[in-house]
């Protein structure tokens, strides 16, 4: 009677895992991994789907389809005639080089080239906040703020505090956090922004605890724009870890961008994109407040950039696409940082036909890891594509959390995407692609110096780990798709 009691708990289980997973269109590789988590942890798997595995409701995907996007296009476009300087500048020679890599981006995600930017690049947090913060001080106007992380400690009171009191001043101010990566972070730890004027909402919430309970659909885009006319992009959260305050992580390696010049347009258009699909009760009006939120700016920078966004409203995953294509047109050298590496097969393959090529292939991965789950799933993918000559490197200084990818010193992109599939197709993501020499070179100085605090992982080494952690690598592979 017990195995038959048994036997018919199994078939109810392996029933709705079937209807579970097949109801919502998956590639195949999501689909077998969630129908093995399923069938193999019964009543369990389906706890961990409920977080993990459910997609957002159309109705709510819905609200994705950005109904000012085309007026927003329209509008970015005329303002850059304004900018556009007919003077030749060496980054366009870079940028006309790859010209096919402009044009995907183009047409994937209508963003057009913005010439003549100015950009300075940041590796220390330290650093990042007290020039962010100065920026502040100086607003007259608006401050937009988006993270994926906003957290209730020292630097996130010291922003909240300098926040407040440009609210008081007069100034527009803005903030999206994602609650999931302000985890402890409280609702109301923003009302003394909210009680003088100001606003901050969480992405994309919901008043329904069950339903924002989810850990894919993720905001993970990390912009700040000022006055319309200085914009910051990267890896950085706003956090005590990102200034390495916390022991388990240590010194905080991560890479951000602070931009002057028309690409800034770009980065205030998407975060009003997203504010009005966060706070649909105090929308930004694209029309009413062009000039306010897009002011001229006429900066004689060398930097030509463009300004990337994707996320699970799209199919197309634009900034994968920008990877792959980066890594395909590499002559000489492609070189990566992430802190998670866990490619598709579309990704895996244009890595390993282009180190099989020649091509000087490196990847830069940490010593230690954050997520256990994803950091022996990066361990695999790092030994396998060591087998065909990637140079990988484990960085021991520290946590890296820098997503960079560096191309023949011509083109890089900084930004938030990591090289894994939850950037590439669960969460919101925003890179900046730069066309400039001068800034390959300086990305390429950054990345040499952080070689000499890296270890150098050949196939042999990874072949002499224990039985016990290639188990828990090869284990972890198996829910790729949907860690």
């Amino acid at each position: 009677m017990l195995i038959t009691i048994f036997d018919i708990i199994v078939l109810i289980n392996e029933i709705f895992a079937l209807i579970t997973v097949f109801r919502e269109e998956r590639d195949i590789a999501a689909t077998w991994a969630w129908l093995l988590v399923l069938s193999f942890l019964p009543v369990f798997g389906f706890l961990i789907y409920a977080f993990v595995g459910r997609k957002l409701p159309k109705k709510r995907l819905f609200r994705f389809q950005y109904k000012d996007n085309k007026r927003m296009f329209h509008l970015l476009r005329k303002q850059a005639k304004l900018h556009n300087n007919p003077q030749k500048i060496n980054a366009d020679e870079v940028s006309y080089a790859y010209r096919t890599l402009v044009k995907l981006f183009k047409t994937s995600d209508v963003t057009d080239l913005s010439r003549r930017n100015h950009v300075k690049i940041f590796t220390d947090g330290n650093h990042l906040f007290d020039c962010i913060i100065d920026d502040i001080q100086k607003a007259s106007s608006s401050i937009n703020i988006e993270f994926y992380t906003f957290y209730d400690d020292q630097i996130g009171h010291r922003f909240l505090e300098e926040l407040v009191k440009k609210a008081k001043e007069g100034v527009k101010v803005h903030v999206i956090y994602d609650s999931w990566g302000s985890m402890g972070n409280k609702h109301h730890f923003f009302d003394p922004l909210k009680e003088v004027g100001g606003y901050a909402e969480p992405f994309l919430h919901t008043h329904s605890a069950v339903m924002d309970f989810r850990l894919n659909f993720r905001d993970h885009r990390k912009i700040i724009v000022i006055d319309g006319k200085y914009g910051y992009i990267g890896g950085f959260n706003i956090g005590d870890q990102y200034l390495g305050r916390k022991k388990k992580f240590g010194h905080w390696r991560d890479t951000h961008l602070r931009i002057s010049g028309s690409a800034v347009h770009h980065l205030q258009a998407q975060f009003i994109l997203d504010w009005n699909v966060t706070d649909m009760d105090h929308k930004i009006d694209v029309d009413e407040t062009k000039g306010f939120y897009f002011p001229q700016v006429y900066q004689e920078g060398s930097t030509n950039i463009q300004i990337v966004s994707s996320g699970p409203n799209s199919d197309l995953q634009q900034i994968k696409l920008g990877y792959i294509k980066m890594i395909q047109n590499a002559k000489n050298y492609c070189w990566i940082q992430s802190p998670y590496l866990i490619p598709d097969d579309s990704a895996l393959d244009a890595i390993r036909t282009a180190a099989m090529s020649g091509v000087d292939i490196r990847i830069m991965i940490p010593c230690m890891p954050d997520h256990p789950f994803v950091y022996r799933a990066t361990q695999y993918y790092a030994k396998q594509l060591s087998k065909y000559g990637v140079k990988i490197y484990f960085y021991d200084d520290g946590f890296i959390h820098a997503k960079t990818v560096l191309v023949d010193g011509k083109i890089a992109s900084v930004g938030s995407a990591n090289m894994d599939f939850r950037s590439f197709k669960l969460n919101f993501e925003i890179n900046a692609f730069m066309y400039d020499e001068g800034i390959a070179e300086q990305l390429h100085s950054i990345y040499v110096n952080d070689i000499r605090s890296s270890t150098l992982m050949t196939y042999q080494d990874f072949d002499k780990q224990s039985h016990w952690l290639k188990f828990k690598q090869v284990f972890s592979r198996l829910f790729s798709p949907i860690l």
